[in-house]
Formats: C-alpha cells, sequence, structure tokens
C-alpha cells in the first residue's frame, strides 16, 4: 500500500495553492511566517512565497479575528490562525457578534470570506489550557460554520467549499492529526475501505464490507475518527461486532439526511467526539436522529464523549479524562450485549 501525505503537509498545500488561486487571500496569525511556519509548521514556507499576505501578529486573539473579520466585510478573504484553539475564546466576541452577524445585519447578504483556524484537542499532554475541544461552544450561532478536519477529507476542497458559503467558519484541526497519513482511493489499511457519500458537504463512510450491514455505525469526526476506527478493528476481531464509522467535515449545519441509508437498518448508533460532557454537538446529532428514525431503532443513540473535567497534562491522567478507544469499543458492547 503506498504511503499517501500527511494531514498537516495535505493542509499547507492547500493554504498554499489558495495563496496562489487568489490573490484577495490573506493569512494572520502568531508566528506564522517563516523560518517558524507555525506551532505545528502547517503554514511553514508560505511566508516566503507571498511575503505580502501571509503576516504575523501580536498576540492578541481578538484582535487577529478581528482584522480577518474587517478583511472580510471589505470583500477580502481572511484565513486566521488561533495558536491553540483554546485561546479562541478571546476571539469570542469578534467571531459571534461581529463576523457571524456581518452576513445578515446590514439589510442584504454580505459575503464573509472568513476561516479561523482551530488546532484542537489532546493527548499531546499539553494540560488544561492548551487541550480543550470546544467546538460545542460555537453550535448554533447564526451565521457561523463548524468544520472539521479529516485524514479522509481533501483540504484544499475542504477550504473551498468552506470560502464558496460565504459565511465565516471555524475549522477546527486536532493536532494529533498533523502527523498522522491521510487516506486516498478508497483505502484505509489492510482490512478497512471507505467512499464518501452525499453531496455538497461528503461524509466519509468507513467499512469493512460495504455490501453488508454492520452492528454499529459510529459517526466520529475527524479528531476522533482514528480512535473509532481502532476501536471497530478490535471489535470486528475480537468480539465479532462489524462496525462502520462515519466521518463528515462539517459539523454545523449538519445533515443527517444523506445518512439516513446507512443507519436505518443498523442495530446501534453511537456518536464519538473529544468535547467534555453536556451539551455537545453530539447530542444535537442524536436527538435529529432520534426524530427522523423514531420506530426503526433498536436502541437509543449512545453519546460518547470525555469526562466532565478538566484536562491533566500528566499522560496517564489525561487518558483517563479524554474519549479513547477502549472506552467507545467498551461502551459499544455494553449497549449490543450488556457486557
Amino acid at each position: 500500500m503506498r504511503q499517501t501525505e500527511r494531514v498537516a503537509a495535505n493542509l499547507n498545500r492547500a493554504l498554499a495553492r489558495l495563496l496562489d488561486e487568489d490573490p484577495s487571500v490573506h493569512l494572520l496569525g502568531e508566528d506564522v511566517v517563516d523560518p517558524y511556519g507555525g506551532a505545528f509548521k502547517v503554514t511553514r514556507g508560505l511566508s516566503t512565497r507571498h511575503p505580502g499576505r501571509v503576516l504575523g501578529t501580536p498576540i492578541s486573539e481578538g484582535a487577529i479575528a478581528g482584522v480577518g473579520g474587517g478583511l472580510a466585510l471589505a470583500g477580502e478573504t481572511a484565513i486566521v490562525e488561533m495558536m491553540f484553539s483554546d485561546f479562541v475564546t478571546l476571539a469570542f466576541d469578534q467571531i459571534v457578534n461581529f463576523a457571524s452577524k456581518s452576513v445578515t445585519m446590514y439589510g442584504r447578504r454580505v459575503p464573509m470570506r472568513l476561516v479561523v483556524r482551530c488546532p484542537t484537542g489532546g493527548n499531546r499532554q499539553y494540560g488544561p489550557t492548551h487541550s480543550q475541544s470546544l467546538q460545542k461552544h460555537f453550535v448554533g450561532v447564526p451565521g457561523l460554520g463548524l468544520y472539521e478536519l479529516s485524514p479522509f477529507h481533501d483540504s484544499h476542497a475542504l477550504l473551498h467549499r468552506i470560502l464558496a458559503s460565504g459565511q465565516p467558519a471555524l475549522l477546527f484541526e486536532d493536532k494529533a492529526l498533523y502527523a498522522q497519513r491521510t487516506h486516498r482511493d478508497g483505502v484505509v489499511d489492510d482490512l478497512f475501505g471507505f467512499e464518501l457519500v452525499g453531496a455538497g458537504d461528503p461524509v466519509a463512510r468507513v467499512f469493512v464490507d460495504a455490501s453488508e450491514d454492520p452492528d454499529c455505525v459510529v459517526i466520529a469526526p475527524g479528531g476522533v475518527c482514528g480512535r473509532a476506527l481502532e476501536a471497530a478493528r478490535d471489535l470486528l476481531l475480537e468480539d465479532e461486532i462489524a462496525c462502520q464509522v462515519l466521518v463528515p467535515s462539517r459539523l454545523h449545519p449538519f445533515d443527517v439526511e444523506p445518512l439516513l441509508a446507512h443507519l436505518a437498518r443498523v442495530r446501534l448508533v453511537c456518536i464519538a467526539e473529544e468535547s467534555t460532557a453536556g451539551g455537545t454537538w453530539g447530542a444535537g446529532v442524536a436527538h435529529d436522529l432520534h426524530r427522523r428514525l423514531w420506530g426503526r431503532l433498536r436502541a437509543p443513540v449512545q453519546l460518547l464523549h470525555s469526562a466532565d473535567s478538566v484536562i491533566p497534562a500528566a499522560g496517564h491522567l489525561e487518558r483517563s479524562v479524554l474519549l479513547q478507544p477502549a472506552g467507545i469499543r467498551l461502551a459499544i458492547k455494553e449497549a449490543l450485549h450488556g457486557v
């Protein structure tokens, strides 16, 4: 099986291509310029290639988002980076009270081509203030799109769709994904294949046998999909439970309609996410699925998420808080067999 590029390289190439294609694109953030090239090296080489449009900023997330929103309001395209997604809380006012409302509050629709990139998630031992998954805090904001990077979705195509929507958006990029390989040509590994289903914002459907109905379907965004696949492998080989994994790139608004055909005949539907318990993205999806599939579901939709806790820096404590493959496997076994 041929090796594919890593997720960070795919994203870097996508950003470079956008800058090459469109002179209105600006990329802003702390330490994004060479030779540093960003905390996770995603912007490496871009400022050398486009020195006037890839700019380092002061340490002020509110200012970064505000300048990006101003550029978008003026008809330009802005891609701004929060060094860690935890710090997007400092830009909440600019995103929620300015950028998202600017699409509609001036008496006519105003395209706002703004993407706020958010390196997110734990499992890196970065501690309570550098490890959070804050997607749930932005769900339901009118005029604001939420997306998540995945190894199944090409970054250039994803960014192109986001910008074409004309709405400001947050792109959550799980930090643990950066070093992982992308999946292409319908192949994941020796066991799993995949296909993209649905138009517009396609969902990756990962399977062992595409023609067979699985026992369980796990809906898992990009940052959790690797853990869901690890659990699915163990469930199949050790417990004889067949699982498929659905990986969306768009979190909100989230359209469950294209997924219904893949969920109607399964014994169990699970939603796995890294957000801490309470008011999560998955809770909204579960509600929508219950409404659409009521009478056909064989069991309640299972919500799998991290604990209601801050995220410790010590590795063993961090693992006990964040959702792990073993936790996904155990929850599915208990829901299906009570063991």
